[in-house]
Parts: structure tokens; C-alpha cells; sequence
């Protein structure tokens, strides 16, 4: 059965993930995080290791390496694209790119079954990323591209009556400049949660049964301020 494992380092936190799935068994998931601001590039490889080391296994072992594309801080996007990269190199295995936002909603509906939820992070410059998600039995559906904006643009997806959101991630430090619908329809407002690599690499897995999976240099970090900066409002 399939053995992955998932890098992150697009925030304040690093982690690694290990998932191994178990033909009758239930999924193994290891992982390793902490919140480790410019040290990504000490612990990132030895958090690999040490999930590598907790099942007895070697790098070889991989069918495929995960990591953290983005939206994200730009040099943590680097350092964990980098990592991976070297690794599915020298492993000769592809590679996975899986969104930061779509983690963050994915931990929310694991650990708290939230069901719609918007996924912010801080972008800097007055602008945050951010898109929004409903999830239903471990599945998301995105009900919003992920854009980056400033965040008195922001709107809540239409369609879905009185639901109450879930706000997660670092952009909802800025929910004082959202707009009065926004606010209002905020029921939980979570800015301090980070994404994780035990998420990744649970959304990579599926990536990998959908034959998504790419040789790793087809693969870059998304970083969403260079596809729409020019587009911003005047």
C-alpha cells in the first residue's frame, strides 16, 4: 500500500507527516510540528527523519513526497519546495503540491467537524489569501477560487442562507477591516490555527489515487500575489 510523506513550511510552524495506508487497517499517520519561526530550514529534514525513524522506515520506502505549495510566506514556501524537490530527485519519486488553505479547512473539519469554513492568511501589504470551503464526511468542496485580496473585499460565498462560518488562519487577525456581512456571518473565528502536514498528507494521498501526482521539477510553489497583482483594484 501507498507510503507518503508531507513537508511544510509556509508559516510560523514546520512539519513533516508520514501516511502510510494499510490494506484491512486503519490508515498510520505520523507527524511532527512545532512553531519555529526562521528555523524551517534546521528542523524541517530531521522532522523527516524522526517520522521516518518512528515506523522503522527508510527514505526508499516513499512511493511518492508531499509538500506545502502555498499560499504562504515566500521564503518558507522555498525552503519546504526545495526540501521536497531534493527528495523526490534523489528518490526518483513524484511529487505533490497541496494548497496551504486547503489544509487549514481540512484540520478544521477533522479535529472539529466544522462544515463551511474560510480559510485566511495574513499576505502582507494589506492583503490577505483566502478562500472558502464546505465539507461534508472528510470531503471539501471549495466554494471560493483562492485569490489574494485586501480584506474589506472580501464576500461571503452566496447560496447557503443563514450558515454560520468558521474563520482559520492568520488573515482573521485582520477581520476588524472585513466587511459588516462578513463579520456577521462569522460564528467561530480561529486566526492563531496553522496548517499542518498530517493534513497535506492526507489530501496528497488522494491527489496520488487520482494519478495527480508529477515528476518534481513540473512542480513550483503558488504564491497567488504574482498571477494577481495587476489586477489589483485602483
Amino acid at each position: 500500500m501507498p507510503i507518503l510523506l508531507a513537508l511544510d513550511a509556509s508559516s510560523s510552524a514546520c512539519s513533516a507527516a508520514l501516511l502510510r495506508r494499510r490494506e484491512g487497517l486503519d490508515d498510520e499517520l505520523i507527524s511532527r510540528f512545532a512553531l519555529t519561526p526562521r528555523e524551517h530550514t534546521r528542523r524541517l529534514l530531521p522532522m523527516a527523519d524522526e517520522v521516518l525513524a518512528e515506523v522503522g522506515l527508510a527514505a526508499s520506502a516513499l512511493d511518492a513526497v508531499a509538500y506545502g505549495r502555498g499560499p504562504g510566506s515566500f521564503t518558507g514556501l522555498r525552503i519546504a519546495a526545495g526540501v521536497a524537490q531534493g527528495l523526490a530527485f534523489g528518490l526518483d519519486r513524484p511529487l505533490i503540491g497541496v494548497s496551504t488553505l486547503e489544509a487549514l479547512a481540512l484540520g478544521g473539519h477533522r479535529r472539529h467537524h466544522y462544515r463551511r469554513l474560510i480559510t485566511a492568511l495574513d499576505a502582507r501589504m494589506g492583503e490577505i489569501y483566502v478562500a472558502a470551503w464546505q465539507c461534508r464526511d472528510g470531503r471539501l468542496e471549495a466554494l471560493m477560487e483562492e485569490a489574494v485580496m485586501p480584506p474589506e473585499r472580501l464576500r461571503l460565498p452566496e447560496g447557503l442562507g443563514d450558515a454560520d462560518w468558521v474563520g482559520i488562519g492568520s488573515g482573521w487577525n485582520l477581520r476588524e477591516q472585513m466587511g459588516v456581512e462578513v463579520q456577521a456571518g462569522l460564528g467561530l473565528c480561529l486566526p492563531d490555527v496553522e496548517a499542518e502536514a498530517a493534513d497535506m498528507a492526507l489530501l496528497a494521498m488522494e491527489a496520488l489515487a487520482r494519478g495527480e501526482a508529477r515528476p518534481a521539477h513540473e512542480v513550483q510553489p503558488v504564491y497567488l500575489r504574482n498571477q494577481v497583482a495587476w489586477q489589483k483594484s485602483r
